[in-house]
């Protein structure tokens, strides 16, 4: 009977004794059934290989236990970061993540959240691409599933959770005013509401300091940020048009990009003798530690962003809750001081 396939729980039922509402409801929450048959039912499912449809379980269920997890670019290792430590979180909980990367796309981002929705998740957690949603789309879906929106504040789900950008570009804007020339501010197009409120925050700062902004945005509309920081920077290095010494770019992919670039037109990046240019960021990438030279950031707070967007989720998943409100959370970044700046 071991090598038997077991197709369905009718059939595990009967080879394992078992009865079958007693497995239904272990699949729909193991801390349910009594320890000794928890244990039973782990063994039969061992001994014949067993593995439930999962989603024809949840056709069947008031609330299911699987989260959504929507991001813009899963190849973006801020957001692989993210995405880890939220899995982590829902699991913990007892619920089952699934993870859908919109690739930049408004179609990708809109067929996510269709297939998610038909799976009648217990709640999603969803960074929105921003200035390219069909927010629309997205709204009809946080109408219909609980929803809390993190990194990206578009008006839509039942709560947001993120950085405070006019918190942490001041941050690092002061310093490097303090430490050297003012910056310029390196941007491309914003793809996201973040990009903007950077931007604002750094003209507000430059003026509260006494200083003249000065924004450089150079092209490019894709999320290759850091090929797009070194085929501009190479071509503001060439040209010399880069008004400043010292430049704050908007994330740390465009950062690092520059750097490429500072080092191929064979400038030297850093603080300090012999140093022709000082480079720095905005979100303590995961990568960020390792350029050469590593690269001064301030850090956004993944880890608390990444608890409290979760527990909020299951708060409202509870019915806990003011759902007459959107709260909005936004925590504080910390300046990173390296070697580029």
């Amino acid at each position: 009977m071991a090598g038997r396939k077991i197709r369905n729980m009718e059939e595990l039922a009967g080879v394992s004794g078992i009865s079958r509402p007693t497995l239904s409801k272990y699949f729909q929450d193991p801390g349910s059934v009594r320890e000794s048959t928890r244990k039973r039912v782990e063994i039969a499912l061992e001994k014949f290989d067993y593995r439930p449809n999962i989603f024809a379980i949840n056709q069947h269920r008031k609330l299911t236990k699987m989260i959504g997890i929507v991001v813009p670019f899963l190849a973006d290792p801020f957001f692989a970061e993210i995405v880890r430590l939220l899995e982590r979180h829902c699991i913990d909980g007892g619920y089952w993540p699934m993870v859908f990367s919109a690739h930049g796309q408004q179609r990708l981002e809109n067929n996510a959240l269709a297939n998610l929705e038909s799976l009648r998740p217990a709640g999603a957690l969803i960074a929105p691409l921003g200035r390219s949603s069909d927010l629309k789309a997205v709204q009809r879906f946080t109408e219909e599933v609980p929803t809390v929106i993190f990194d990206s504040n578009v008006k839509v789900g039942r709560a947001f959770v993120g950085s405070d950008n006019f918190q942490s570009i001041p941050l690092i804007v002061d310093y490097l005013c303090r430490t050297g020339e003012p910056p310029c501010f390196f941007e491309m197009p914003p793809v996201n509401p973040n990009a903007n409120k950077r931007r604002d925050a750094y003209v507000h700062s430059m003026r509260r300091l006494g200083f003249d902004p000065k924004l450089i945005r150079v092209t490019g509309s894709d999320w290759n940020f850091e090929r797009i920081g070194r085929s501009e920077g190479v071509h503001l290095i060439s040209e010399r048009a880069l008004p400043s010494d010292t430049v704050l770019c908007s994330n740390d992919r465009l950062a690092i990009g520059l750097i490429a670039a500072a080092y191929q037109k064979g400038l030297r990046v850093g603080h300090g003798p012999n140093c022709a240019i000082r480079i720095a960021g905005h979100d303590d990438h995961p990568w960020s530690r390792f350029t050469c030279p590593p690269l001064t950031t301030v850090s956004q707070d993944y880890r608390s962003i990444a608890n409290r967007s979760v527990e909020v989720l299951f708060d409202l998943i509870d019915g806990k809750g003011n759902h007459d409100e959107r709260p909005e959370e936004l925590f504080e970044g910390k300046l990173v001081l390296r070697d580029s700046a």
